[in-house]
């Protein structure tokens, strides 16, 4: 009955035996009848509760470290309850008012704060309903920000709490009256607290433990279906789909090509050499029987081509996949013709500096059927799309690694090595890092012996590569003793 005791304390209007009422419920989640944490976690964590008054301030409920002093200021990762009048319980994780010490390496260490982020970004997307319900900050050791003033005022009945500990504050959940989300919000926040201090729910609990963090973990990685990105072609016309290196981007794009278009359209792929006149169009040179032996003649390119394909049978939609579009200088090879990438003008047209003939001649516009996908590598960093007009006339859609599949396809080996590396890049990659995370499709070999020596000749070159170029430079150590696990298989 733990964690229910806390939900009953969360939505108490009427906070009678503020202190006896908290110290029994942390008392009853480590390790007595209906608990979820072993008792040796007391080791880690103690309740501070102090007894609600008149004139106590800001009152709470809160789990520290048991290094704090019995009383007074405290300091490190805790998890809070704070009572308002006649509302539930404000749920947060706070750094306390003394400082990040002791717990200052996993307040600062990228993984906790992503993860925090994700169970604010689930709770939001399964409790909120339309609403606003929880809110995490980006850099929990920044408490010299405070609480976003359009975020408190979202929640004016906790005034008296922002205005105290908004700037401790950095991830918290303001319950509804469904009772499930501040049941999922505790259990969600006190699981990573216990988990950050070393600690995993009894075995009792481990299924819960399970359920629930693989939930919040689908947002730290969410995983993208062909339907979804074919959907989002049909309304926005313009879509790319960026992630890491074997995640599966071209191989999305041709079954969507080949399924969603009927196979209507074409694929092509950009490099650094590919210009303005391979894809809209220009003069090129042509045989002839005069004494030059070749004049220059206007021949479309690539996006001519496939749209006076379209324009012939309006009723089908097709698309044009391109490729690795980022390993090309797109605003460049656009030019002009950046004019008619508006998913909602249908009316856009540009003037060519030649007669293209039928169907454009020197006119040119987009056919409203005419659909472009890009696919673009983000381990990529040589060339990048970074013209904010381009940027805006795409729908960027991000794919990442799937467990599931690698659980389908791979060995146990696989599955392992995948596991482990997924979890380095959560815990200690950087914002700017963490797209790189290899794929999936580097862990699909089912044949143990096979699956070694893959792992040795084509995970660990990748990874070596990102050491090469300082890409993982901020974790280089974990993933300096990945590569020896792998050398050693």
């Amino acid at each position: 009955m733990s964690i229910p005791a806390l939900v009953e304390i969360a939505h108490s209007l009427k906070q009678e035996a503020w202190s006896e009422r908290n110290k029994a419920a942390f008392d009853t989640l480590l390790g007595s009848s209906g608990g979820r944490y072993p008792r040796q976690s007391l080791k880690a964590l103690t309740v501070r509760a102090p007894e609600i008054s008149g004139d106590s301030g800001v009152p709470f409920a809160a789990y520290i470290h048991p290094q704090n002093p019995a009383s007074g200021p405290y300091s490190g990762l805790s998890f809070v309850l704070f009572p308002a009048p006649e509302r539930p319980c404000l749920i947060g994780m706070v750094v306390g008012t003394q400082g990040l010490a002791p717990d200052e390496a996993i307040l600062g260490r990228p993984g906790h704060a992503r993860k925090t982020q994700a169970i604010c970004s689930w709770l939001n997307q399964k409790y909120g309903r339309g609403s606003f319900v929880a809110w995490a900050k980006q850099d929990p050791t920044r408490t010299d920000l405070t609480l976003p003033d359009n975020v408190a005022k979202q929640w004016p009945e906790y005034k008296s709490v922002f205005d105290r500990y908004g700037k401790e504050i950095y991830a918290l959940y303001c319950p509804t009256d469904d009772r499930t989300g501040t049941e999922a919000a505790l259990t969600a926040f006190l699981d990573l607290l216990f988990e950050e201090r070393g600690y995993q729910p009894i075995a009792g609990a481990q299924a819960s433990y399970q359920t629930i963090r693989a939930e919040w973990f689908d947002n730290l990685m969410p995983s993208v279906e062909n339907s979804q990105v074919a959907d989002l072609l049909a309304t926005r016309r313009y879509v790319i789909i960026q992630g890491p290196p074997g995640t599966g981007k071209t191989m999305m794009a041709t079954e969507i090509l080949h399924t969603a278009y009927g196979g209507r359209g074409r694929t092509i792929q950009f490099h650094p050499n590919t210009t303005y006149e391979n894809f809209i169009g220009g003069l090129a040179p042509l045989s002839t029987t005069s004494d030059l032996g070749f004049r220059f003649t206007p021949v479309p390119g690539f996006l001519m081509e496939i749209a006076a394909q379209a324009l012939q049978s309006p009723a089908s939609n097709y698309l044009l996949h391109i490729d690795e579009i980022n390993r090309a200088d797109l605003s460049k090879i656009l030019g002009e013709a950046i004019f008619l990438l508006e998913p909602a003008a249908l009316d856009r047209k540009i003037q060519l500096p030649y007669d293209f003939g039928e169907p454009f001649h020197r006119t040119f516009f987009m056919p409203s059927n005419l659909h472009i996908l890009g696919t673009m590598n983000s381990a990529d960093r040589s060339i990048a799309i970074v013209d904010v007009a381009v940027r805006r006339r795409f729908a960027f859609v991000s794919l990442w690694p799937r467990m599931s599949v690698v659980e389908q396809f791979g060995c146990a080996t696989m599955q392992k090595a995948f596991r482990d590396l997924i979890s380095i890049f959560v815990e200690h990659a950087a914002d700017d890092a963490f797209p790189l995370v290899p794929g999936h499709s580097y862990f699909l070999e089912p044949d143990e012996d096979r699956a070694k020596r893959s792992l040795r000749v084509n995970l660990s070159p990748l990874l070596e590569e990102y050491l090469a170029q300082g890409y993982v430079g901020g974790f280089a150590e974990p993933i300096r003793g990945y590569l020896q696990e792998m050398r050693s298989l």
